[in-house]
């Protein structure tokens, strides 16, 4: 599922976290509920079909999305026999004028 950057107020909603590796250490941010976030998710994609989500934009100036709130859930009209979901990460670097 997706949240829609503009429902969400960044320093409330979004909470740093540390991520600690035996060899590194990094930050994401966990989200906090707000009734006000509008979360979709895109039924019946094929695996054939990929979803490509920002997660970074160094634009912060309120003209475009920072990051894209996301998380996995659970369907529960799923059908039984359907394949799983799968969750392959490439990182790209993307400069542009």
């Amino acid at each position: 599922a997706l949240c829609d950057y503009r429902s969400i107020v960044p320093e409330a909603d979004a909470l740093p976290i540390a991520l600690v590796y035996p060899d590194s250490e990094g930050e994401t941010y966990g989200i906090v509920h707000n009734p006000d976030h509008k979360w979709k998710y895109l039924r019946g994609m094929t695996p054939e079909e990929a979803l490509l989500i920002k997660c970074f934009d160094s634009v912060q100036d309120g003209s475009v999305a920072v990051f894209t709130p996301h998380t996995g859930f659970i369907d529960p009209s799923t059908p039984l026999d359907a394949p799983h979901r799968e969750s392959i990460e490439v990182r790209a670097l993307v400069f542009y004028d």
